[in-house]
């Protein structure tokens, strides 16, 4: 089954338009062409039993629209641009089974597209939208179906060169133009992006609240999964990461059932979707409610990198500016705690330049978030004549999570008392002209604030 259609909700089809009307502007800009952008398509869990349907998140970004078997496709030429959609045909039949579909009457309509077609019709319509064009705008090397759908279209329209019309000859990544557009977020995808964020961070707190020694790691999933249904999240935006003591020095480690011990730590990092936009917090706490001293110790190092990132994150700085920032600090802190050992590794610039840091922190500081969790876009601009990357720019509006983390497994040269410790703290960020905006602060991040909210 997939969403609740979106004919029982208040949908405006406004900032779908402006999204397909710049779309329109860069393929016009780049002289013109057919731009063919598919939805996802339905994916068999077993058996005769399907995962929940997911629109792609391009095809969505540009429609709105929710439901399988999708196609939209720009015409652009200089004296006229068309927004077509094709769908599923009206089915009362099939409605009965699965839910209700638009067909193509309704849904030119609520999506305010300037022609719908049943999807059965692409294969016929397609290939005279290709005539007299130049260029084909799709997705490379992605979808399968859509690139027989293509081909044959193309050889059709190259058949009718023999009559006059002239075929395309050129194939250009619709990908590239729809990920650098998506990269920064309008007033609706911020609006999103907080109400994903809010739920989020109320699913954490419900879990912190619940927490107590004998549970297993699946027991606070569970909370989460509930909070985040309870308050409106279509899913859990992405598998949930609950890992208490040594597992949370696994980076990609699932919810499984590991006992909650006191004297652990547990590390949580789960977010909830919201209008098909992601949240993504992590946090971690101490199972019985309080840091030990060494835990503490760690904690502390992690916040003061992560609020030195979030001081780093503006408009103008380069996207490696808060991994920088918050890099500084966690060398530092392994230099205080002596996890490394400063006469072996240096000094801060030293075990940055040696990489000796990677035993404790071994992922960067940030990446884009929107209506993928690990969102589109590139993260740099280029490469330097040595082939370094030139960092990307931050703009106003752009999002971005800032999660440092430390990871201290065991080992003879550490001291002991902080073997199996594993410390990751996440937050959402966008980017504006003065700073950024952090979306997920309503679930506690202090040590004092997380104590006094499991005490409570």
């Amino acid at each position: 089954m997939h969403t609740t259609p979106l004919h029982l909700q208040a949908f405006n089809p406004q900032p779908f338009i402006n999204r397909r009307d710049e779309l329109i502007k860069k393929i016009s800009a780049a002289g013109g062409g057919v731009a063919i952008i598919p939805t996802a398509a339905e994916t068999l869990r077993n058996g005769d039993a399907h995962h929940d349907f997911r629109p792609a998140s391009s095809f969505y970004y540009l429609t709105g629209f929710c439901e399988p078997e999708a196609v939209l496709v720009l015409s652009v030429t200089a004296s006229k641009t068309q927004s077509i959609l094709f769908c599923r045909e009206k089915n009362i039949e099939r409605e009965i089974w699965d839910g209700y579909r638009y067909g193509p009457e309704a849904a030119q309509k609520v999506f305010a597209m300037d022609a719908c077609h049943a999807i059965d019709q692409l294969n016929q319509i397609l290939p005279t939208l290709l005539n007299h064009q130049t260029r084909i705008f799709a997705p490379l090397a992605q979808n399968t179906p859509l690139d027989a759908i293509i081909t044959q279209a193309l050889n059709q329209s190259r058949a009718a060169t023999r009559s006059g019309a002239t075929a395309p000859t050129q194939w250009h990544d619709i990908d590239a133009l729809i990920h650098e557009a998506r990269l920064v977020k309008d007033a609706t995808e911020t609006a999103w992006l907080h109400a994903a964020g809010r739920i989020s961070a109320q699913g954490h707190v419900r879990a912190m609240q619940a927490c107590r020694a004998g549970l297993r790691e699946t027991d606070l999933e569970a909370e989460i999964l509930y909070s985040f249904a309870k308050d409106g999240a279509q899913h859990a935006a992405y598998s949930s990461i609950v890992a208490a003591g040594a597992n949370a020095c696994v980076l990609h480690y699932r919810a499984g059932h590991s006992v909650l011990n006191d004297g652990d730590l547990c590390l949580i990092d789960a977010g909830a979707e919201y209008g098909f936009y992601a949240g993504d917090i992590t946090r971690t706490f101490p199972v019985k409610g309080r840091f030990s001293t060494a835990q503490k110790a760690v904690y502390e190092v992690v916040l003061t990198a992560q609020n030195a990132a979030i001081a780093a994150t503006r408009a103008g700085a380069n996207f490696m500016a808060p991994h920088d920032a918050a890099l500084e600090v966690l060398v530092d802190g392994m230099l205080d705690l002596k996890l490394l050992d400063k006469q072996q590794v240096g000094t801060r610039e030293d075990v940055i330049a040696s990489g000796a840091y990677r035993e404790f922190y071994m992922h960067r500081t940030s990446h884009w978030i929107g209506l993928d969790v690990h969102d589109v876009g590139a993260y740099s601009e280029g490469q330097t004549e040595s082939q370094q990357p030139i960092w990307r720019t931050l703009q106003s509006g752009m999002v971005l999570t800032i999660e440092p983390g430390l990871y201290i497994r065991p080992a003879k040269h550490i001291p002991e008392q902080y073997w199996n410790i594993g410390i990751r703290i996440e937050d959402d960020a966008i980017v504006t002209d003065s700073g950024c905006e952090l979306t997920t602060r309503d679930v506690p991040v202090t040590v004092a604030d997380i104590e006094h909210l499991m005490k409570g």
